[in-house]
């Protein structure tokens, strides 16, 4: 097979387009991957108009799963036929971060497929940009994941996501029998976060939404763990506005002690700076959405209230390791998380319908 179908990124372009391009040869040091699943990611066409694609033309897509159809000459431990995820993350390997397992905040920091976040130069990035929103994708022989027989190509996809709600998780530093608060709960990293839940000893979860119909389906993801919820269509009218507190008293009513931890997905609005007041003494907002609304939070609060702050913007593959390890012991079934899965053709579709949350979608994959 000489060519293939890939979902493309083009300047100027607000939806992927479907062409047919060569397919990647592989050099010494790579793997190329047959695609049997590939992860779809709302916010990559705002990346998009934000200028965070370097290289375009590109193929989307930093998810992916499937099988081994080539290695290159030095490739040894991989061979042609295994099952593999593609960790998306490229780094440099060798810096402070990277050698501490904060690997998202190396200066090479980039995702395949995907963007790139600093602005400086990025030989790996250059090399590898094209994604997994294809029929095969060519990635550095570093970034393949064995994939647990137990699970299927599309939740392999998806390991990413789950691996970043782990590392959102990890920075709340949540006492054992602690009580968290989800935002943005029924999205992907939200719905992700709450199935984890569990493993982190949380002990009861506040989710955040926009509908009551849509936490209320979220509610079972939790388990054994009791789980409240507020509605952000019940809040008082006008909730949003400057000098408004409606969501932060609402979480207070639920809990009047304060929440140990919140998970902050928000990706814009006040919610966030609502929810932070919300924490107890002591506790640690987590934002992973991207909000770029300003928190009109004095800094005297954080002071006094021994508040934290913590921003993460991916996961480490430490991270996705623990992941694959809880699903191959078969101590975490998550395939319930992937709701919508699409044919490679449909891509355009796909994105669309992720955008316009016009029904709820966890998780969505394409199948090529």
């Amino acid at each position: 097979m000489t060519a293939m179908l890939a979902a493309r990124a083009e300047k100027g372009s607000d939806a992927p387009r479907m062409t047919e391009i060569p397919v990647p040869e592989p050099g010494p040091l790579d793997v190329l991957v047959k695609v049997a699943a590939a992860g779809l990611a709302p916010g990559m066409m705002r990346l998009l108009a934000q200028g965070a694609f370097r290289h375009l033309p590109t193929t989307l897509g930093h998810e992916a799963a499937g099988t081994v159809a080539a290695v290159g000459g030095a490739v040894t431990g991989v061979a042609p036929g295994d099952r593999v995820r593609v960790h998306p993350n490229l780094t440099c390997r060798a810096c402070r971060y990277c050698r501490t397992d904060r690997e998202m905040m190396c200066a090479q920091q980039a995702m395949i497929g995907h963007a790139a976040f600093g602005d400086v130069p990025m030989p790996l990035y250059d090399a590898y940009h094209d994604g997994g929103l294809a029929e095969y994708v060519r990635v550095p022989h570093w970034l393949i994941d064995p994939l647990p027989d137990r699970v299927g190509f599309d939740l392999g996809a998806k390991v990413h996501d789950l691996a970043n709600a782990v590392r959102a998780l990890k920075c709340a530093d949540l006492p054992l029998g602690g009580t968290l608060v989800v935002t943005a709960a029924t999205g992907t990293m939200g719905t992700a976060a709450v199935k984890l839940a569990p493993h982190f000893g949380v002990a009861r979860l506040v989710l955040v939404g926009r509908s009551a119909e849509r936490l209320e389906a979220v509610r079972a993801l939790a388990g054994d763990v009791p789980a409240d919820a507020v509605a952000l269509e019940e809040l008082p009218d006008g909730w949003e506005s400057s000098g408004r507190n409606d969501l932060a008293g609402a979480l207070r009513r639920l809990v009047p002690e304060g929440a140990d931890a919140v998970l902050d997905f928000v990706p814009e609005g006040p919610a966030s700076a609502q929810a932070m007041t919300s924490l107890a003494t002591g506790g640690t907002l987590v934002h992973m959405g991207a909000n770029r609304a300003p928190v009109p939070l004095p800094m005297a609060a954080l002071m006094v209230n021994c508040w934290r702050v913590v921003g993460t913007r991916s996961c480490t593959r430490t991270d996705a390791a623990e992941v694959l390890g809880l699903l191959g012991r078969g101590a975490l079934e998550a395939d319930e998380l992937i709701t919508h899965r699409f044919p490679l053709a449909e891509t355009g579709r796909a994105v669309a319908e992720m955008q316009s949350r016009a029904e709820p979608i966890w998780m969505a994959v394409v199948n090529p």
